[in-house]
């Protein structure tokens, strides 16, 4: 795994969760269309109360999945952070964590950091660089432990 695919794990679970949190509020609109809907109904329209019961049934199911997806992004960022704790560059260590940790787009890591878009991507290949050793240097000491 190169240290890109590394760092953008946080990024591609924080999408996930997004994802799934927009599912989610859907399925609690469904929900609650269902639930109006049952209130002008006849009582004998036992078919919308399996839909909401399985609509509900969703909804818990999406939310514990949501909940174990951001217990891994807590991780992943826990363990990024630890990584780039390694990093003694300050400009590096803080463009790293505005891009992988804060998820910043480039023109606003530029403005946070007052330096020209070229320069900054000029920064993360250095950067890179740096994490590309640490994560080399890490994988060896497991390898001994």
């Amino acid at each position: 795994m190169t240290a890109k695919e590394y760092l953008n794990q946080a990024y591609r679970v924080d999408q996930r969760v997004n994802s799934k949190l927009h599912q989610l509020e859907s399925l609690k609109d469904m929900a609650t269309k269902a639930t109006s809907t049952l209130g002008t109904e006849p009582v004998s329209g036992t078919r919308n109360v399996h839909r909401l019961a399985d609509t509900i049934d969703n909804i818990i199911a999406l939310e514990n999945e949501i909940n174990d997806d951001i217990d891994h992004l807590v991780d992943l960022k826990r363990d990024v952070m630890k990584t780039l704790s390694q990093v003694h560059d300050t400009n590096c260590l803080m463009l790293l964590e505005l891009r992988y940790l804060s998820f910043k787009s480039w023109d606003d890591i530029a403005a946070e950091m007052h330096y020209g878009s070229r320069w900054v991507h000029i920064l993360h290949s250095k950067a890179l660089s740096a994490v590309e050793k640490i994560l080399e240097k890490n994988k060896e000491c497991t390898k001994i432990h």
